[in-house]
Order: C-alpha cells, then sequence, then structure tokens
C-alpha cells in the first residue's frame, strides 16, 4: 500500500558524501520530493536536470521579522529567493522568525517577545504575502524549539499558529515541525489538529538524536493514522539525518506514513 501523504525528504541531510544534486536524483528515484534549505553554493544546472520535484527550500537568507531594519533585510532577501525558487519550481519557501547561525543559533536573540515585535511581525508577514502574491509563490512560517534555537523569537507552535491564523492569507502556511513541536510542547496530535486549517508541510524526525521515525519516543504510525483520520492528505517531509543507511531510514519514514485501511465494524 503506498502512503496517502506526498512524501519527502531533505536532500542536505542525506548521504552527506555526495553531491546535492545526486542527492536529489536518488530521492527522485526513490519517488520521493526533494526539500533543500540554502542556496548560494547549489549548483542550478545540476539541479535543474535531476527532474526532481523540489518541495521546500529556505525562503530568505537574511534578515528578521521583528524590527523595522530586519524586515527590511528580510523582505529584500526574500525577493531574491523567490526568483530561485521559482527557477526550481520550488513549491514552499521557508521562513523563521529570524535567521539562523551556525547550528541553528539565532543571530538575533529575545528572550521575550514583546506585544510592539508581534505588532511588527504581523505587518512584515503581509508584506510577504503581498509579494508572494505578486509572484504566485506561496510562505510557509516553521516552528523551532529552544532548547536548539535558543533565543528565538515565534518559536513555538502556539507562536506560529497565531500568526498565521491571525493573518489567514494563502500565501503564507505553517511548515509544522513536529521534532521541534515534541521538544517544546509534545501533544503532536492535538497540535496537528490545531494547526489543520494552515498547514502546508508537515517535517518530521525522532527525539532525541533527530533520526527516522522508529529511532525514538515518538509514535509516528499513530500520528499518521491521526493526520489520515483529520482529513489531512498533504507533504509531510522528512527532515532527520539516518541512523545507519539513508535508504534505510527513509524505507522507515515510509512505512511510518503509509496507513492501512481500517476494517468495517460490522
Amino acid at each position: 500500500m503506498s502512503s496517502p501523504f506526498q512524501l519527502a525528504a531533505c536532500a542536505e541531510m542525506l548521504w552527506p558524501e555526495k553531491p546535492l544534486a545526486w542527492r536529489a536524483a536518488r530521492l527522485t528515484e526513490l519517488g520521493f520530493g526533494v526539500g533543500l534549505w540554502n542556496w548560494p553554493d547549489w549548483d542550478f544546472d545540476a539541479l535543474e536536470a535531476t527532474g526532481a520535484h523540489f518541495t521546500i527550500m529556505n525562503g530568505y537568507l537574511r534578515g528578521r521579522l521583528a524590527d523595522d531594519e530586519g524586515a527590511d533585510m528580510l523582505l529584500g532577501s526574500v525577493r531574491e529567493t523567490i526568483e530561485v525558487g521559482k527557477r526550481l519550481g520550488v513549491d514552499r519557501l521557508n521562513l523563521h522568525g529570524t535567521g539562523l547561525g551556525e547550528r541553528g543559533v539565532p543571530l538575533w536573540q529575545h528572550d521575550t517577545t514583546t506585544g510592539p515585535m508581534w505588532l511588527k511581525a504581523r505587518d512584515t508577514l503581509h508584506r510577504i504575502c503581498d509579494l508572494a502574491q505578486d509572484h504566485g509563490v506561496t510562505f510557509t512560517l516553521e516552528n523551532l524549539n529552544l532548547r536548539d534555537h535558543p533565543g528565538c523569537p515565534f518559536n513555538t507552535t502556539a507562536d506560529v499558529l497565531a500568526l498565521v491564523s491571525d493573518i489567514d492569507r494563502p500565501q503564507l502556511r505553517i511548515n509544522l515541525d513536529l521534532y521541534h513541536t515534541q521538544i517544546g510542547e509534545g501533544d503532536l496530535i492535538r497540535w496537528c489538529q490545531a494547526c489543520l486549517p494552515w498547514i502546508g508541510e508537515i517535517q518530521v524526525a525522532d527525539n532525541p538524536g533527530r533520526l527516522e521515525p522508529g529511532t525514538g519516543e515518538i509514535n509516528y504510525p499513530a500520528v499518521a493514522r491521526a493526520l489520515y483520520d483529520m482529513g489531512y492528505a498533504g507533504p509531510i517531509a522528512l527532515e532527520a539525518y539516518a541512523s545507519d543507511h539513508a535508504e534505510d531510514a527513509l524505507h522507515a519514514f515510509r512505512s511510518a506514513f503509509t496507513v492501512q485501511p481500517q476494517e468495517a465494524t460490522p
């Protein structure tokens, strides 16, 4: 039985010894969409030649949501990245509350997110939606966790849901990263239910370790069943490292998100 979801995987986390275009081609051969991160060092001709379906990439290289200087920087970076995304036919361009540096440490850290920061973030995201509407592209806003990304503004699942649902425009969806939700809040199925009307993509990895499903504490087959039962049939992407062989990790991912039909009750 095939998965009822649109499965993809982050090419930059698998087969680290191989060129990126090779990884994208191999994922395509295995029937997965291809997720990417930052683009300055990519060989675009090689990526285009793979024929891959690119599902998501970072939608900016610099900037932040919640202050004037950072917002202007973010909008400039977004304009540049939109053209890259359109060249590769990427489905979604991903955002965070602020740019991330080495090992994911936020470049602009705040322990408290103030009222003016919320208002500025809302304004910045509306400006991004205006750009997205003009160019026919879609952005996602991703939740993170404060253990791996200390001081990141608008990091929680609750923060991302509050912003995206308040803006409520089709150009901005939620990138619901369940690895981060598990660390920050837990209660994965109820967060899926709460975010459902605004989900653009779901990303998964097990915890601890950020490895493939089945290596940690998360019952991903139960999550998959719940998503199926609530009518979700959209993108689910493995954003995880492989505990051993990449193809074994991808098999575990596909198996976790292959939902068997339930027998009718007599």
